[in-house]
C-alpha cells in the first residue's frame, strides 16, 4: 500500500523551477502550494505523513489526524510543530538541517558589500544622469568602505557563522565571536565576551538561534555601545533585533547602517519601522532561497521521508 504524503505549503521551497518526482516515488503524494488554518485538518485527514514549512501543526491539529505517523519540516526551524504533541504519539518529526549554510553567509556579503559601496545607489544615480552631468571621470555620492583590515564580530559560530568567518578571512578581516557561542576552533578568529564584540566591530553579524536569552539580544542599549560607524547584519532570525531600537538607532546617527533578511513579523506590516529607517536594506528572507539551497532541501526531504519508511527516522528533533 502506498505511503500517503500530504505537503502544505510547498510553493516556497518550489515554485515551479524544480521537480518533485523524487518525493512523487515514495508514495502518494498530493502537493499544496499553501494552505489556510481551516483547510489543514482536512487536507491532512487520511496522511501516514505530512511535510509542512510554515503551516501550524498545534497539538490541537496533530489530536485530529489519527492516521500520522511521520512529520517532515520543509526547514531547520522547528517552531511551526509542537514538538511535545507529536512526541508524545510517537510521530518523529524532522527537519533540514545544513541545505542553506553558503547561501546564508553569501547573502551576509551581499548585504555588507552594498553597505560599504551602496551599487545599487550609484547604479540608480549613473543611469538619472548625475555621472553624466559630472564634471569628472567618476562620480560618488556615498562613503565608500574597504572590508580588509575591519573586524567582524560573529553571534553564534555554528555551521552557517564558521562559514561566515571564512568569508570575511578571506576579505582580510579581522574574526572575532562571542563566548556564548557554541563556537568550535576556528584558525584566525578570536573568541572574546559578547560585550566586547559589540563593542569593537565594525560589522557584527547575527547567526545565534532564537532563544528566550537570544530574543531582543540587539536593543536599543546594545546599540548604544556599538561604533557610529559600525553595521548591523541579520540574516538569523528577526526576534534578535528590537526593530524599533535599531530603526531609532539608524536614523539617529548611532550606528552607520544595517541589512536584515528577516523581520520579527513577515511578510511584515506597512509601519515595520525599519522599512523606512535611514540606511536599512532590507530583503524579504531570501537567505535560504537560491536554487542550488532548495534543491539540496528537497533532496534532505526525500532522504528523511526514505529513511523513515526503513524505519530508521533520520534528523529527529523531537524526544521519542
Amino acid at each position: 500500500m502506498n505511503t500517503k504524503i500530504v505537503i502544505l505549503d510547498g510553493h516556497t521551497t518550489n515554485p515551479g523551477d524544480l521537480s518533485w518526482d523524487a518525493l512523487n516515488a515514495l508514495g502518494d503524494c498530493t502537493i499544496h502550494d499553501r494552505t489556510p488554518p481551516e483547510q489543514i485538518v482536512a487536507r491532512c485527514a487520511d496522511a501516514e505523513v505530512v511535510i509542512t514549512n510554515k503551516v501550524l501543526l498545534t497539538a490541537e491539529v496533530i489530536e485530529q489526524l489519527p492516521d500520522l505517523k511521520y512529520i517532515g519540516l520543509l526547514s531547520t526551524g522547528c517552531n511551526a510543530v509542537d514538538l511535545d504533541a507529536a512526541a508524545a504519539r510517537g510521530i518523529p518529526v524532522t527537519n533540514v538541517p545544513t541545505y542553506s549554510t553558503d547561501s546564508v553567509a553569501q547573502l551576509v556579503f551581499a548585504h555588507l558589500l552594498n553597505l560599504c559601496h551602496h551599487a545599487a545607489e550609484h547604479s540608480q544615480e549613473a543611469k538619472s544622469g548625475k555621472w553624466a552631468g559630472s564634471i569628472d571621470f567618476c562620480y560618488w555620492d556615498h562613503p565608500l568602505i574597504e572590508l580588509k583590515g575591519l573586524t567582524m564580530g560573529i553571534v553564534g559560530l555554528g555551521r552557517i557563522g564558521t562559514a561566515t568567518a571564512k568569508l570575511a578571512l578571506a576579505f582580510g578581516m579581522r574574526v572575532i565571536a562571542s563566548s556564548g557561542t557554541s563556537a568550535n576552533s576556528i584558525e584566525g578568529v578570536n573568541v572574546v565576551d559578547l560585550d566586547t564584540l559589540f563593542q569593537t566591530s565594525d560589522v557584527v553579524s547575527l547567526h545565534c538561534p532564537l532563544t528566550e536569552a537570544t530574543e531582543r539580544l540587539v536593543d536599543c542599549d546594545r546599540l548604544a555601545t556599538m561604533k557610529p560607524s559600525a553595521f548591523l547584519i541579520n540574516t538569523g532570525r528577526g526576534p534578535l533585533v528590537d526593530e524599533q531600537a535599531l530603526a531609532d538607532a539608524l536614523n539617529n546617527g548611532v550606528i552607520a547602517g544595517a541589512g536584515v533578511d528577516v523581520l520579527v513579523e513577515e511578510p511584515p506590516a506597512a509601519d515595520c519601522p525599519l522599512l523606512g529607517a535611514a540606511n536599512c536594506v532590507v530583503t524579504p528572507h531570501i537567505a535560504w532561497a537560491t536554487r542550488e539551497a532548495r534543491e539540496r532541501l528537497m533532496q534532505i526531504v526525500v532522504q528523511n521521508v526514505s529513511a523513515y519508511q526503513a524505519g530508521s527516522p533520520v534528523n529527529v528533533v523531537n524526544n521519542l
